[in-house]
């Protein structure tokens, strides 16, 4: 495999910035780990943004005596972007690359950034225009850390930089066992990431670590403060981050599937016409230029009849989905099970149950309707704080 490096600069800084004697907190790579060498011989290198969970995951292994190396990945961006707009991806801005190289030199560690550029436009940029003309509505993020992050960026730590694990800053744990690695949800429920991580695989677990993920934010901006590190107050990016436009996105890359059609209610009356099925989302309430005695929703998009279907409340609730590309974390189980499930990243748990199907598909049945089931989305599934995999919702 050939990786390409657009830039390599090593830290000339020579004194340990972190002193803290003892340290302010223990630092585990993986709760139940036993590692086979000291962490002074235990390289570690971390996916840095330039925020401040990856900088504080970087300054804990360090005071912790890990050897540690930094990288980030340099992303592809929509070339048609309005000339008005920066064109550059928001996981990795001019400000985003600055402040974690300044990082890096006041840690004293190695920074690399990696193109990856063509990478992520095969597989993220494509699928996400894929999924939306086949009538879908796609979560990148979920196809970015299974395919890129945690396959091609973990792999290149490990065969260029001799990496042992690689960390991240995300909001999640994981514990060793008999069995395997478990992922665990984040101590901090209102910013845990064990959704986004639910499709990693068991190979690519047992390399990782999440330094943050016992913590909530409030105490990583403290850290981070403690630490001294001038990106402690920095703002989160929550935005697709290569396009700050996606519908005209779409009109440039997925022109076929921006079709106008009707917008039918559940009995096939037309009540207006749509601008294109990628435009609309299951749930979706607002922006349907329609004209009803009571509120409508989006509740289905009808890519055989280019129909958007509105119904009222109601009428999203369902009671079962289908999910295809499921990852088990340990073992796929042989028979149904008991869960609670999430639909999206922030949705709530519900209570259900995982039937195995054949090629690697799932039906789960959930014991009360669940609103805005999304074709496309993920479904993660838990057994209390142990996320036991995930995979792509087909169809409700």
């Amino acid at each position: 495999m050939t990786f390409h490096v657009l830039a390599a600069r090593a830290s000339v800084t020579e004194k340990r910035f972190l002193d803290f004697d003892p340290p302010i907190f223990s630092m585990q790579l993986q709760l139940d780990l036993n590692l086979p060498q000291p962490p002074v011989e235990t390289t570690v290198v971390v996916a840095m943004s330039g925020g401040v969970d990856s900088s504080v995951a970087a300054a804990r292994l360090v005071e912790a005596g890990y050897r540690v190396l930094g990288i980030m990945l340099r992303l592809w961006v929509d070339p048609f972007e309005d000339m008005k707009q920066a064109r550059e991806n928001r996981c990795c801005t001019f400000e985003a690359v600055s402040d974690a190289q300044r990082i890096a030199d006041q840690l004293g560690i190695p920074f690399r950034l990696i193109n990856a550029s063509d990478l992520f436009k095969e597989i993220v940029v494509d699928y996400f225009i894929q999924e939306y003309s086949q009538g879908r509505t796609p979560n990148p993020c979920l196809m970015c850390n299974r395919r890129l992050r945690f396959d091609f960026m973990l792999r290149y730590a490990q065969e260029e930089l001799g990496a042992d694990f690689l960390a991240t800053g995300h909001y999640a744990r994981l514990r060793w066992t008999p069995a395997g690695v478990q992922l665990l949800r984040g101590v901090d429920a209102r910013k845990d990431q064990s959704y986004v991580l639910s499709m990693v695989p068991q190979e690519a677990l047992r390399h990782l670590t999440f330094p943050v993920g016992e913590f909530t934010k409030p105490e990583v901006r403290a850290l981070a403060r403690r630490y001294g590190l001038q990106v402690a107050e920095k703002s989160e990016s929550q935005d697709l981050c290569f396009t700050s436009d996606y519908h005209q996105f779409l009109k440039h890359w997925a022109d076929g599937a921006v079709r106008p059609g009707p917008i039918l209610d559940l009995s096939g009356r037309e009540l207006g016409r749509h601008q294109g099925l990628p435009f609309y989302t299951i749930g979706q309430r607002k922006g349907l230029g329609i004209h009803s005695p009571e509120r409508l929703f989006v509740v289905e998009l009808d890519r055989a009849r280019n129909a958007v279907i509105v119904g009222p409340a109601e009428a999203l609730g369902r009671t079962r989905l289908i999910a295809r590309n499921v990852n088990w974390i340990l073992a796929a189980p042989q028979e149904p099970i008991r869960v609670t499930a999430k639909i999206r990243y922030k949705s709530a748990d519900h209570p259900a149950t995982v039937i195995p199907l054949a090629e690697g598909r799932v039906e789960v049945r959930f014991d009360a309707a669940v609103r805005d089931i999304t074709p496309g989305q993920g479904v993660a599934f838990y057994q209390n704080d142990i996320c036991l995999g995930g995979g792509f919702i087909e169809r409700a």
